[in-house]
């Protein structure tokens, strides 16, 4: 489909959104449209196959995510959006990497109840932040697997509840296909991301 190689094309070399200008943002939001004109899953919660798995974020909007990469020493690695269908859950998980050894992890657990066929109400429940290595952080799936089976507690790791009613939102599900996803979020913020 010309209109995705068109939009991997265009946030090509912005890092995420981190190393976009005005003029390169018009144009990865202008190909972003174009390319949800064409969504071919009109129903994305009802593709719960497309829908599950880890998403790696590729560019965003979001200044709450692109602002991590402001922590002194360090650097934002990847991002992933992890989706668990059958338990409605969706793991936010931002890599950070800086000092050697020292390398960190910031993640949010959230619950979500679809309330249309592409919107989904999102309310985040606990923060999970620590050093990847005393973590035992080695992938996002082996990741969410400890968190899931109960066996994280024991980490040496900032694990706190999200209790704030401000702490929730929606999030549109703007396009889906086989290895690529676009949502828009409450804040206004957009995300596209791609299947690993």
């Amino acid at each position: 489909m010309i209109g995705k190689s068109n939009l991997i094309d265009v946030i090509a070399g912005t890092n995420r959104g981190l190393l976009v200008n005005a003029a390169q943002q018009q144009a990865i939001l202008a190909a972003i449209a174009n390319l949800e004109d064409f969504n071919p899953t009109p129903r994305p919660l009802a593709a719960s196959n497309l829908l599950e798995g880890n998403w790696r974020l590729l560019y965003t909007t979001s200044k709450a995510l692109l602002n991590i990469d402001r922590l002194p020493f360090y650097q934002l690695g990847q991002i992933y959006q992890c989706i668990r269908v059958e338990t409605n859950s969706v793991y936010n998980i931002a890599e950070i990497y800086g000092i050697p050894a020292l390398e960190g992890l910031v993640s949010v657990v959230a619950k979500f109840v679809p309330v249309s066929q592409s919107r989904l109400q999102v309310k985040f429940q606990r923060s999970i932040i620590g050093l990847q290595r005393l973590i035992g952080y080695t992938t996002p799936g082996n990741f969410i697997q400890q968190i899931e089976s109960g066996h994280f507690q024991n980490k040496l790791a900032f694990d706190f509840p999200i209790q704030s009613q401000q702490q929730q939102g929606w999030l549109d599900i703007t396009y889906l296909d086989d290895d690529l996803r676009i949502a828009r979020g409450n804040e206004g913020s957009v995300f596209v991301l791609s299947k690993t």
